[in-house]
Parts: structure tokens; C-alpha cells; sequence
């Protein structure tokens, strides 16, 4: 019973501390996101417009230096996506007509382009839904993972990579459906070029007059192909774990150090690089997918358009960014955690032992004493 307590206090110090670091995590890193997510897009980022106004949202006839521009403005007509399309003039199209055709900028030229046309405070847009899914996410996440894994223990041999590769891909499936739709209205509040922007609430209202519930799960069927990622990540990085396990237990001592940890984060690094670059393409299309409009309609299909309009490029636009953005973070996460088990661990074994011996030393006396008195 003492241990089962135990190891309760041990899982929630544990789950406590992946809240928390999920928590700053994606404090820290949501400008980084917002640029991804955006480079992602059909949009992406282009040289700036001529007037602020086509950012704000507020487009008047004197934004256009010509006058048929402006009779063709003020006569009505436009969509959305016109003036989206018209927020980008001045610009002038490279020879093959794409406007996909530009160098991609930099992460530090995307942010100074946000803070000069949106303000600091677009930086972080959809920080809001992306805290309020971070714990339910990884809470559904792991309690799927947990009966998973004990369901697929009595089908295969217990605790073995199928079972593990099994159990996380029902653990990504059921968390990708409950909470796709917070995901969906993230990046729908991080596209959003204006600077008046919208609430969280209104988006959702938006999206629901558009397309009803139904319109929350776009793009539901590229999440489910990144389940892959995660997979993918976790088989590598417990292989390189067990590899460097392996080299360094020629002395038997199981008690860690500094360079064990910097172990733990070059591993999580190099299993996030491989599954990122591996799996990437799924992050583009699930994004063009969440945009608004009716031109990405299935996964298979945007890909096939992304590729045939932009080429394999199209297909790992914001890798980098993404690159810059996971690989620190998975490293200090990976080694956190590893460091936080680790000192649980030895703490609660400690304490385990020290009940035993006393349990044990106070029998011992107690059989020594009646012997004596008989």
C-alpha cells in the first residue's frame, strides 16, 4: 500500500512538472510558432505592403496609386482573399508567375515584419487556445496511452516496442480528436494578418456560422498522419538511449552524472531532427488545410497541389523555423524529465528501503525478545 502511495506521488510530480514545462514551453516559443505557421501557408510572408492599411484591415481607395485600382475597389467585388492577394502589391512577380517563388526570409526578418505591420502583441496570437489545450491534450494523451498499453500487453508480448508503438498511436488518435478543434482555431487566430484582431470566442463563432461543427475537424486527417512523428521520435530516441546505456554500463554504476543528461538532450535532439524531417510535409498540409477558403480540400489532394504549384519545397516551407523551435525545447524537456525521474526515483527507492529495514529490524527484535522470555 506504502509503495502504490508512492508511486502515485511520483506520477503526479512527474505529470506536474510536464504541465508546467508544456506550459512555459509554449509561452516561450509561440512567436516562433506564429512564424511557422504562417510561413506554412499559401500567404507566407512577402515583402511588406505599401500602406499599413492593408494589415489593419481598414482598406481605403488612397492605398492604391492607380486610378482604376481605385475604381475597381470602390465599385465592390472583392473577396477576402482578393484583398489578401492585393496586401502583397508593389511586389513584383519573379519570371514563372509564382509568387511562391521568393527566398524565404529569415525567422528574424518574419518577426521584425510582424512587429512593425501588426504590433509585439501578434506575436503572440493563439497563445490563448494553445494554454487552454496543453494539459487536457497531454492528460488525454497519457490516460489513452495507459489503458492502451495495458489492452495491447494482453494481445502481445508485455512491454515490448509493438506495444509501445501500438499504445501511442492510440493515445495520438484519441488526442487528435478531442481536441482538434483548439488546434483549428490556433491557427486560424495566427493566420490572421490584421491588427484589430479577433477573440478566440469570435473566431469560433465565425467558424461555426461558416461551416458548422464540422468545420472544426479540417484537416483532421493530416493530424492523424503526424501521430507518425511522434512515433517515429520516441522509437529513436529510446534505441539511442538503450545504445549509450549499453556503451557506459562497463562499470555497473547506475547513479547519473552531467554528461549522462547531455546524453539525454544530444538523443532527444537527434530523434526530433529525423522525425521532424521525416514527417514535415503533414504539417503543411494540415495548415493550408485550416486556412479559410475551399481550394485544399483533402490531405492527398494538397499535397498534390502544393507540390505541383511549388514544387517539393512547398512541401517543408518553415521547416527550419519549426527545426529552431522543437529542437531546444525537446532536448531540455527530454533531460528534464530524464533528470526529474531519475532523482524521484532514487528518492522514493531511499525511502522504500528505510521502511523495509525498519519493518524488518523491528520483527527481527520482537522474535528475539519472545525467544529470550521462553
Amino acid at each position: 500500500m506504502i509503495r502504490r502511495r508512492w508511486t502515485c506521488r511520483k506520477y503526479c510530480s512527474t505529470w506536474n512538472f510536464k504541465r508546467v514545462a508544456g506550459t512555459t514551453g509554449a509561452i516561450v516559443t509561440c512567436p516562433l510558432e506564429v512564424v511557422k505557421t504562417r510561413l506554412q501557408s499559401s500567404d507566407g510572408f512577402y515583402p511588406p505592403p505599401v500602406n499599413k492599411e492593408f494589415t489593419s484591415g481598414h482598406v481605403t481607395c488612397k492605398s492604391f496609386p492607380k486610378p482604376e485600382q481605385r475604381r475597381r475597389l470602390c465599385t465592390g467585388g472583392y473577396t477576402r482573399h482578393a484583398l489578401v492577394a492585393l496586401s502583397h502589391f508593389g511586389a513584383s512577380t519573379p519570371p514563372g508567375g509564382s509568387p511562391h517563388r521568393y527566398s524565404t526570409p529569415s525567422v528574424l526578418q518574419c518577426i521584425r515584419y510582424i512587429i512593425q505591420n501588426e504590433g509585439t502583441r501578434a506575436l503572440f496570437k493563439g497563445l490563448g487556445p494553445n494554454l487552454v489545450g496543453v494539459a487536457p491534450s497531454r492528460a488525454i494523451y497519457f490516460c489513452a496511452y495507459s489503458k492502451s498499453k495495458v489492452a495491447f500487453n494482453a494481445i502481445f508480448a508485455p512491454d515490448t516496442a509493438l506495444v509501445h508503438v501500438f499504445s501511442a498511436f492510440c493515445a495520438g488518435f484519441v488526442a487528435c480528436t478531442l481536441t482538434n478543434p483548439i488546434w483549428f482555431v490556433k491557427t486560424r487566430l495566427q493566420l490572421d494578418h490584421r491588427t484589430n484582431k479577433i477573440t478566440a470566442m469570435q473566431c469560433v463563432q465565425r467558424i461555426y456560422r461558416q461551416s458548422g461543427i464540422k468545420g472544426f475537424y479540417k484537416g483532421i486527417m493530416a493530424s492523424y498522419i503526424g501521430i507518425s512523428e511522434t512515433v517515429i521520435h520516441f522509437v529513436i530516441y529510446e534505441a539511442v538511449k538503450a545504445y549509450i546505456a549499453t556503451c557506459r554500463s562497463i562499470g555497473g554504476d547506475d547513479r547519473k552524472t552531467l554528461r549522462d543528461f547531455l546524453e539525454f538532450m544530444a538523443a532527444g535532439s537527434f530523434s526530433k531532427t529525423i522525425a521532424s524531417s521525416i514527417a514535415y510535409p503533414h504539417e503543411v498540409a494540415r495548415t493550408r488545410l485550416r486556412e479559410e477558403g475551399n481550394k485544399y480540400l483533402t490531405f492527398t489532394q494538397t499535397l498534390k497541389t502544393v507540390y505541383s504549384e511549388e514544387g517539393p519545397y512547398g512541401l517543408y516551407r518553415g521547416l527550419g523555423t519549426h527545426l529552431i523551435r522543437q529542437i531546444p525545447n525537446t532536448a531540455i524537456i527530454m533531460a528534464t524529465y530524464e533528470a526529474v525521474v531519475y532523482l524521484l526515483s532514487r528518492h522514493f527507492h531511499q525511502r522504500s528501503l528505510a521502511v523495509t529495514n525498519g519493518n524488518g529490524s523491528q520483527f527481527y527484535t520482537e522474535a528475539k525478545g519472545k525467544r529470550e522470555l521462553a
